[in-house]
């Protein structure tokens, strides 16, 4: 008995040192909030105690997050158990209530792992701390291979994701075993709860949990450490592919340019979308669809623009240049009365900044009954300053406004007027005259939507 007590403890304070050894290398500061994901599993709740205890040490405010699937029929039990757990710690702790639906061809797992961590991200906090341990890596490794992933995908997890905004992921039990964190738990006294759906085996992870991972672990004792050497492995090899990446988008300016993206061969050209799709937050294709889309880019004439879906995203081809997007939101069909500040268009926002001599007269405005944003409409025609009057979708061609962007750029129309259209200019009876108040109207909208991520004036 006193040998079995040495080695949980033994395994405690691996695991206090192995989270704070994280922490550190991660740069973890006292004015910084972690945000714990808390199931109530034994995982998040030995994470849970830990990360209590390092609060002194490292001066970070600590708060847990609980996410109320309503699928089993103990929810609500598990909610309490958590909330009083956190109680006893003096741990902030959240609850989110969400329905699981899959959308058409998602999963009852994808969908509910969809909904947690929308839940989770509804919350700020500057890290997201889960309790995903070795076996965990070991499992998505080999779910990932078996979905034929790429090296990409097959890195499955890392300890720590720092974003360039600050703050980013952690994963402080990465390096243990589910063994270890058991251990610890019962040297510990920790209680925790049992999801009874993490042992149904018509779900394609508990089936690769309970049945294939043991097989290979009798085979092979070390095969969760192997595979979580492969991914580190596979990690590294990822790294250089962003390299690379980096480099051609730099040779390839930006926007892309279509004749540079030709004489690049398909998979370096694939490599090089994966890597900016990531960059966005888009869902990465799969390789079939990529490569079809690198094909017409290559092999299609300058003058034939091209608009591909690519799932959650949309690759983009005019004249000489290309670039991806996230699909497009819908435009409201009969426009938005402006309100006189800042409104939401599409993907992006219409800002009015006052200034003198310059933009939209704000006398004329002022004159108005009514001031609304809207798209482009049949019949749509206007006299820019110092220019005739002309047909507005003949104007954005000769602009260079991307087909996409034609119909897409706000127009702000007065008492049926066309004033001002974003990335064309203001309308010669709307121009401000010199020395009197005027309002610079500009379109914004995130960079991942625009070819050059410059905003339309």
């Amino acid at each position: 008995m006193a040998s079995s007590r040495k080695s949980q403890t033994k395994f405690s304070s691996a695991i206090q040192r192995g989270v704070a050894d994280v922490l550190s290398r991660a740069g973890v500061r006292a004015d910084q909030t972690l945000q714990l994901a808390l199931s109530g599993g034994m995982d998040s709740m030995v994470l849970l105690s830990v990360l209590a205890g390092l609060r002194e040490r490292f001066g970070f405010v600590l708060r847990a997050h609980h996410v109320h699937h309503g699928l089993s029929p103990n929810a609500d039990e598990w909610a309490a158990f958590c909330a009083a757990r956190c109680a006893s710690l003096e741990v902030p702790l959240s609850v989110s209530r969400v329905s699981v639906q899959p959308a058409a061809g998602e999963g009852w797992e994808a969908a509910a792992r969809r909904e947690r961590q929308g839940a989770l991200a509804s919350e700020a906090a500057d890290w997201r701390v889960s309790a995903h341990h070795l076996d965990d890596q070991a499992e998505t490794v080999m779910f990932r291979l078996l979905r034929g992933a790429g090296v990409h995908g097959a890195a499955a997890m890392r300890a720590i994701e720092v974003l360039p905004s600050g703050g980013g992921r952690l994963r402080p039990l990465l390096a243990f075993s589910r063994g270890q964190i058991l251990a610890f738990a019962q040297a510990e006294s920790l209680a925790w709860v049992e999801d009874e759906s993490n042992t149904d085996p018509r779900f394609s992870r508990n089936f690769l949990r309970h049945s294939v991972m043991p097989a290979m672990g009798e085979r092979w004792p070390s095969a969760a450490t192997t595979l979580a050497r492969a991914a580190a492995n596979f990690d590294e090899a990822a790294g250089l592919l962003d390299e690379l990446a980096v480099q051609d988008a730099q040779a390839c300016g930006l926007p892309w340019s279509r004749d540079v993206m030709r004489g690049m061969s398909a998979p370096r050209l694939a490599n090089l979308l994966r890597w900016r799709m990531r960059a966005l937050s888009l869902p990465v294709p799969d390789q079939a669809r990529l490569h079809e889309a690198i094909r017409q880019v290559q092999s299609c004439a300058n003058d034939r623009p091209l608009t591909l879906p690519l799932g959650g995203a949309v690759l983009h081809a005019y004249r000489e240049v290309v670039w991806v997007s996230p699909t497009y939101p819908d435009l409201p069909e009969d426009g938005v009365l402006w309100p006189g500040e800042a409104v939401a268009w599409g993907e992006g926002v219409v800002e009015a900044v006052a200034v003198v001599g310059a933009g939209v007269s704000q006398a004329r405005l002022a004159q108005a009954t009514r001031c609304e944003v809207m798209a482009r409409w049949p019949g749509c025609r206007v006299a820019l300053v110092g220019r005739p009057r002309k047909d507005v979708r003949s104007l954005s061609q000769g602009a260079g406004l991307a087909p996409v962007d034609r119909d897409r750029v706000p127009i702000l129309r007065v008492d049926g007027q066309v004033a001002w259209i974003a990335g064309l200019g203001v309308a010669g009876t709307f121009a401000c005259p010199v020395g009197e108040p005027g309002w610079q109207f500009v379109w914004r909208r995130p960079e991942a939507y625009s070819a050059d991520g410059v905003a339309l004036l």
